[in-house]
């Protein structure tokens, strides 16, 4: 039997990795757990469920959240991206294969989270936004080069336990690598 709508549910309908899943939450309902819970995307980690280790990030609007402190109903009409959908069918996503080349992972537990918050800061980066550790700020100035600083900076919030961050910086410097080169090539298709 369908649960009774009350004052305190609302029948969303979620667009999560390009497809649209319609369930019924109370309003206090977590993106983690309507995600985990009631739709069985598991890929997307419970750590703190405070918002301070980052294994729960997931993609909104291609920009990261911690699905932890984001509600459900916030969510509606807003594409939604966990990791599992993030390759391209068997393809993995440039991060992805990083990861995976570099050994960017040990217990894997935080990787899901590490994947879409790196993915979010390579297109932070490439558009320009600054960190903390950006020395020149001022909108005019390019882009500063991705250094492992800036990528630590930049990854703050995600918590690894097994302390795999020096191949976490380094899968990232990859994957923006490749981010480049992609996009290079795309502006030179266009040119064309």
């Amino acid at each position: 039997m369908a649960p009774t709508p009350s004052s305190t549910t609302s029948t969303l309908t979620l667009d999560i990795n390009g497809e649209k899943h319609h369930l019924s939450v109370d309003h206090r309902t977590t993106l983690l757990d309507a995600l985990r819970e009631r739709l069985g995307l598991t890929g997307t980690k419970k750590g703190c469920d405070q918002g301070q280790c980052g294994a729960c990030t997931v993609l909104l609007d291609r920009r990261r959240v911690v699905s932890c402190l984001h509600l459900a109903v916030a969510a509606e009409g807003r594409e939604i991206t966990t990791i599992e959908g993030i390759a391209d069918g068997d393809d993995l996503h440039p991060v992805q294969q990083a990861f995976l080349d570099l050994d960017g992972y040990q217990c894997g537990y935080c990787t899901p989270g590490q994947v879409c918050s790196a993915i979010a800061v390579i297109e932070e980066h490439a558009a320009g936004w600054p960190s903390a550790a950006t020395e020149d700020v001022r909108p005019e100035s390019v882009p500063p080069p991705l250094t492992p600083d800036e990528i630590r900076e930049r990854m703050s919030g995600n918590l690894c336990r097994c302390g795999a961050y020096v191949s976490i910086v380094q899968a990232v410097a990859r994957g923006a690598r490749a981010h480049e080169e992609a996009r290079t090539a795309t502006a030179e298709e266009a040119a064309a």
